[in-house]
């Protein structure tokens, strides 16, 4: 358990400081739409030789057509959205602020999802303690940005 709770964190240092050299790269480029456009190809790059590296079979034909269109064309949209969103914003409210802001976002999305077990998630119910926890992650987050 513990290894995954610091992967997590690893993770997440990793998408804060690649968010920030991104929107840096943006402001130096002058377009946030060409920095998310050059780290989508890049890291799809990186995942290309990762796949070819680690992956023994891909999936069949018949398991891809299986995934409806709607699953396909969200997570390429949400996945654009979200990366332009903080390349553009970082250096408008920092990034402290957007990393706080966009935290507090992915909080209250998780719990709704994992409430209803939406797309074969682990179904883990909202409880008072879990609002109370998200309303005091409300208040740090206005604190932090006051």
């Amino acid at each position: 358990m513990v290894y995954f709770i610091l992967l997590s964190l690893l993770a997440g240092m990793a998408v804060v400081t690649q968010a920030n050299i991104n929107a840096y790269v943006g402001t130096l480029l002058s377009s946030s739409v060409v920095a998310t456009l050059i780290a989508l190809i890049l890291s799809t790059s990186v995942v290309f030789i990762a796949s070819l590296l680690y992956v023994k079979q891909l999936p069949s034909f018949e398991t891809i057509k299986i995934i409806p269109l709607y699953l396909w064309l969200s997570i390429g949209l949400l996945g654009a959205f979200a990366l332009g969103t903080f390349y553009y914003v970082i250096p408008k409210i920092g990034i402290l602020s957007m990393i706080s802001y966009s935290l507090c976002g992915q909080l209250i999305i998780s719990m709704v999802f994992s409430h209803f077990g939406w797309l074969n998630m682990p179904v883990s119910t909202i409880t008072l303690s879990k609002i109370l926890g998200i309303i005091s992650m409300m208040i740090g987050i206005f604190l932090i940005n006051k």
